[in-house]
């Protein structure tokens, strides 16, 4: 019994990481002893589970059937080992976190830190990207990402506001005319952080909307070489205001339309849906949150 509930949980694994290879590394197992207990629960059941290829897996008729069940089965097993855990004094376990770029010198990043005092035997690691991952596909156990979640699929939970604000250097500036109200923003260079776009509302204290959405010439995948091209005087774009704070007093970049506004753009925490509903992965979202 135990080694048939080993290879659902094995396939079911499989299935949703959609690979022999990611499994292994899930399971801290080599592919072929994955491949194994794929073979033996197919050969048990006298059905085909995957269709296999050189560069894809794919689940047969049924497979898609066993799944189902399989997800049922590691779901309630995890959801058990969640509230074990949650009666225990201590956490254990390993979390695969994925951040934007930006944030490598954010409060949340304090928050996590501290999470991992808290609990020294879960181990933690951070990736720090501007590029958006599958969670599902490359393992990851919590994303932190910047605007609302478009896979209904995913759990998810807002954690902050992010405050935004259109910046340039102070020698770009004064080589142009200083524009006065959003209009203006069209006639100068934009740098663009790929993954967000340049498209904007910009609103005044009258509640006036003005939409911008300009061209660049630049683009870049990671806030901190935007940071670094404003400042060089290549152009003017949006970052979130605590990493152009110290920018600003010191003199090194300056606010563009300050009597405009951006909207804040919203922070979420994303994770797996088939992610038991009080296991680690939700503990760390609720630190997060409460302090």
């Amino acid at each position: 019994m135990l080694d048939h509930l080993r290879q659902i949980a094995i396939f079911a694994r499989t299935a949703e990481l959609g690979s022999f290879r990611k499994a292994a590394d899930a399971f801290q197992l080599s592919p072929s002893v994955v491949s194994h207990h794929i073979s033996t629960l197919e050969q048990q059941l006298n059905v085909a589970l995957f269709y296999r290829s050189t560069r894809k897996l794919s689940l047969t008729s049924d497979g898609e059937k066993l799944l189902a069940s399989a997800q049922m089965m590691v779901n309630s097993a995890e959801d058990f080992i969640g509230i074990i855990s949650n009666e225990s004094s201590q956490l254990i376990g390993q979390l695969k976190v994925t951040l934007p770029a930006v944030m490598a010198n954010s409060q949340l990043v304090d928050r996590i830190g501290i999470f991992g005092k808290e609990n020294p035997s879960v181990k933690l690691i951070l990736e720090f990207t501007d590029t958006v991952s599958d969670i599902v596909q490359d393992g990851i156990d919590l994303a932190i990402r910047m605007g609302s979640p478009r896979d209904s699929a995913l759990k998810a939970r807002k954690l902050s506001n992010v405050d935004r604000v259109l910046v340039a250097s102070a020698s770009y500036l004064d080589s142009r005319a200083i524009p006065k109200t959003p209009n203006d923003l069209n006639e100068l260079n934009w740098i663009q952080l790929s993954p967000v776009g340049i498209s904007y509302v910009f609103k005044n204290s009258t509640g006036k909307q003005i939409p911008v959405k300009a061209k660049s010439q630049l683009l870049v995948n990671n806030a901190y070489a935007l940071l670094q091209l404003i400042k060089n005087g290549n152009g003017l774009g949006v970052l979130p205001s605590f990493l152009v704070k110290t920018s600003i007093e010191n003199g090194d970049l300056q606010p563009v339309l300050k009597n405009w506004k951006i909207d804040p753009i919203e922070a979420y925490a994303v994770w797996p849906g088939n992610a038991p509903k009080n296991g680690l992965t939700k503990r760390l979202v609720d630190f997060i949150v409460e302090n």
